[in-house]
């Protein structure tokens, strides 16, 4: 299945819900792209052993992996967990994602400050500039499985919103005012 990208309703509701505008706008792979947002589907059967994800890793210097599974009955604290992964934040890094199994949404602002959500599911690959804002949750199913990817040693640090300040959100923004 393609992956799928639409503009959000402002609701409120329960945030695992698809959130679509009436009638639905859809955002394409070249407005995200326009953002800094990219995607790559491979086949998450064969992740362990896959060429193709090894290229990835090579090209882009992906020299550090772990793996998350993110279900109530394996991440501890799940529930604050995942309150945190939806508060809204940057990081000074890229962040990598490759979904292994299951389903999640990652929302990202666009240049209007509207919000684009990002339905993930298996062998959705998924890559988020450093400087722009975003927030991940998980859909109705409660689960996803993660593959996460980083340039050197990991850092988890979020800066949560508002902050402009940083200098990585000016690059960011200034990237996009070049775009």
């Amino acid at each position: 299945m393609e992956m799928e990208a639409w503009y959000m309703d402002s609701s409120a509701e329960d945030q695992r819900r698809p959130h679509r505008l009436e009638p639905n706008q859809p955002a394409s792979l070249g407005a995200l792209e326009q953002l800094g947002v990219f995607h790559r589907k491979l086949n998450a059967d064969i992740y362990e052993t896959d060429p193709e994800l090894e290229q990835i890793r090579k090209d882009q210097g992906y020299s550090y992996m772990d793996i998350i599974t993110i279900h109530k009955d394996t991440l501890p604290g799940y529930e604050d967990k995942l309150k945190m992964f939806f508060e809204e934040h940057l990081h000074q890094d890229d962040e990598i994602r490759y979904i292994l199994d299951g389903r999640a949404y990652f929302d990202v602002r666009d240049k209007e400050d509207r919000w684009i959500r990002i339905s993930m599911g298996k062998g959705d690959l998924i890559t988020l500039p450093a400087g722009i804002y975003h927030r991940f949750t998980l859909d109705e199913t409660n689960y996803t499985k993660a593959m996460r990817l980083f340039v050197g040693e990991p850092v988890w640090k979020a800066y949560n919103r508002p902050a402009d300040d940083l200098d990585i959100r000016s690059k960011y923004m200034a990237c996009l005012q070049g775009s």
